[in-house]
């Protein structure tokens, strides 16, 4: 049998693979912090205005990818006023940085992992949690011995498809990390710009790897979405 590995794998550049699995690791544990906790927020507290704050929060869903992106170049960029002190006290910017796509990555995963904590938490016996508190248990430690376990199944699933749709981010992440080879450019836009030069074999192998891998996590997902309480 012929294990010859083709010409064309052996000229590709994983470059964009590796750094795609960096900003999509990255994206998606800022995504869980943030979406932990605005999910227990929204799952369990009601208060004036909420149900429209949650709207907010939802909206890279439905939003798109290049008004994320103008969002992100208008509260960060060189011109906004956290831009300008970031790059005058500590000479850095999120702009043409590929921290800017894993900046953009986070936001438009983060919805995935606030619905799902959301519902996760909503599904988790409020009986279990007040019986903890009968026994002497602090807020802190039943949520982190009761609620949490319970609701995990679910915002694990939810995590694994913001690091799917991270992994998948085009336009917010060109907006503002742009597509520079060897520094910003992640698979989706090694797709693209391999389109673009007409290089078919390349583009086609790229599409390959990420269909496998999002596969890979969707099935995941659907095993930890099934072990919901």
């Amino acid at each position: 049998m012929d294990t010859t590995i083709p010409p064309l794998l052996l000229s590709m550049d994983w470059f964009p693979l590796a750094l795609s699995l960096k900003v999509a690791g990255l994206a998606t544990l800022l995504a869980l912090v943030a979406g932990v906790a605005l999910g227990w927020l929204f799952a369990r507290k009601r208060f004036f205005g909420s149900q429209v704050l949650e709207s907010v929060f939802m909206l890279p869903l439905v939003l798109p990818p290049t008004v994320i992106g103008y969002a992100i170049l208008v509260a960060a960029g060189r011109r906004s006023p956290l831009g300008r002190w970031l790059r005058e006290h500590l000479d850095y910017t999120i702009i043409f940085s590929w921290h800017g796509a894993v900046v953009a990555s986070a936001v438009v995963a983060l919805p995935l992992v606030l619905k799902s904590a959301s519902a996760a938490f909503s599904g988790v016996d409020r009986s279990l949690e007040a019986a903890a508190s009968t026994l002497g248990q602090s807020r802190w430690s039943v949520f982190l011995r009761i609620t949490l376990p319970l609701a995990w199944p679910g915002i694990l699933a939810g995590a694994l498809l913001a690091f799917a749709r991270a992994m998948g981010e085009f336009g917010a992440s060109l907006m503002v990390a742009g597509s520079i080879p060897q520094q910003t450019q992640t698979l989706s836009m090694a797709i693209y710009d391999a389109v673009q030069a007409g290089h078919d074999d390349m583009a086609l192998v790229l599409v390959v790897v990420t269909s496998v891998l999002s596969i890979a996590v969707l099935v995941l997902s659907n095993r930890f979405f099934s072990l919901r309480p």
